[in-house]
């Protein structure tokens, strides 16, 4: 029997020294492909990435390679994108920093993932599909939650027709981030709180939540939103008080094309007293689901409760007991580390993919219409973006 066909993909990992660059892109995703031994393909060829790390500081980039074993690191993008041997461009830096890194990358024949928001508005984000399409290299976005288990089990729940016909969905998401004022350290960086910046939780969050209503529940047809600033002053990563000129909450309304109504609240000034920092309800003609991240519970019809209000007594229904735990059917792998594999096998293997740039700029069309209805009061249509 001959051995299988082994595939070294050179990719240059530009960005990746941050927290969720190092352990869910470089650690969990490439580096756990690499001591799994590959990716096999569908003819049962092997993919292994061999990652190139690209950043500013080199003291930062030969620790983080000195510690998950990586051999390559460069402080010169453009030398990367030089190097035939490096075939995939990967872009994890800040989003104002993200086209022009791309468009030199798709300059240089070179097939293109990257962070959403894939720009700072949609024209660009439009542009940088319109551009990877017309050169003729593969490219796609991080859609991670869309392979999150409790997704995935609520997912399925959705084409085995459990809901019958799906009414509304509610979301919660978020966590109180600190704000450096007391011995605890923020959980998320400054510059999340800085418009000046690109940050804000409208632009981080609501890409997320495009791609995860148009994979599970329809095409949006229209939304209403409106982001606050609830905590005015903070403190940076040098001990340094700062102004927050950024959304740090967001509260939106989706409206779908098939009748489906969407709700979904954001925050990083939320103190969490839910199943998960973010949960999905799912209510249907015949049950329901709550779905977080790696859990999800259910309510058939047949099992609901019949509540009647009455303040005056305590209820003798435990609601939060009235639910089943969908059990774990499978093995389920990082959500980052699927889609890596995916997107290899699309690369070298021609394999299908839908979650290009294009859906990208989807996303970043939806922040870009959930800001407007927020200075505008009012709500705004969506309009397609055509391929």
């Amino acid at each position: 029997m001959s051995l299988p066909k082994v595939h070294h993909i050179g990719i240059i990992m530009n960005g990746v020294t941050g927290r969720m660059g190092t352990n869910q892109h470089l650690v969990r995703s490439i580096c756990a492909i690499r001591a799994e031994g590959g990716i096999k393909t569908a003819k049962g060829d092997i993919i292994m990435p061999d990652p190139i790390l690209v950043g500013r500081n080199p003291g930062k980039l030969q620790q983080l390679a000195k510690t998950h074993g990586v051999e390559r690191t460069t402080t010169n993008l453009d030398a990367a994108l030089a190097d035939p041997y490096n075939t995939v461009y990967f872009d994890a830096q800040i989003t104002s920093q993200r086209a022009d890194a791309v468009k030199r990358a798709i300059a240089a024949e070179k097939h293109v993932y990257c962070e959403k928001p894939t720009a700072v508005s949609t024209d660009s984000a439009y542009e940088l599909y319109q551009i990877a399409q017309k050169a003729g290299v593969k490219h796609g976005v991080v859609q991670d939650k869309l392979w999150l288990p409790g997704l995935v089990k609520l997912r399925t729940l959705i084409s085995s027709g459990f809901f019958g016909d799906i009414l509304s969905v509610r979301g919660e998401f978020g966590y109180w981030v600190f704000d450096g004022k007391t011995p605890v350290a923020p959980q998320r960086p400054s510059w999340n709180y800085r418009k000046e910046d690109d940050g804000g939780i409208i632009s981080d969050m609501l890409c997320h939540w495009r791609y995860v209503i148009d994979n599970l529940f329809g095409d949006i047809k229209a939304l209403s939103c409106i982001g606050a600033t609830h905590v005015k002053e903070r403190i940076d990563e040098y001990g340094n008080p700062y102004t927050c000129t950024a959304d740090d909450s967001a509260y939106a309304t989706f409206e779908l094309t098939n009748g489906v109504i969407v709700n979904f609240n954001s925050s990083w000034t939320v103190r969490v007293r839910r199943d998960d920092l973010l949960t999905i309800q799912v209510d249907g003609t015949k049950g329901s689901a709550v779905a977080g991240l790696r859990d999800c519970l259910v309510q058939h019809e047949s099992a609901t409760p019949r509540p009647t209000w009455n303040p005056d007594v305590d209820s003798d229904i435990d609601h939060l007991n009235a639910w089943t735990r969908v059990p774990d059917y499978q093995i389920f792998d990082n959500a980052f580390k699927i889609q890596w594999e995916l997107f290899l096998r699309h690369v070298v293997a021609d394999e299908p993919w839908k979650y290009t740039l294009l859906e990208g700029a989807k996303g970043v069309q939806l922040t870009e219409l959930g800001i407007r209805s927020w200075e505008e009061r009012r709500w705004v249509d969506v309009s397609r973006l055509e391929a």
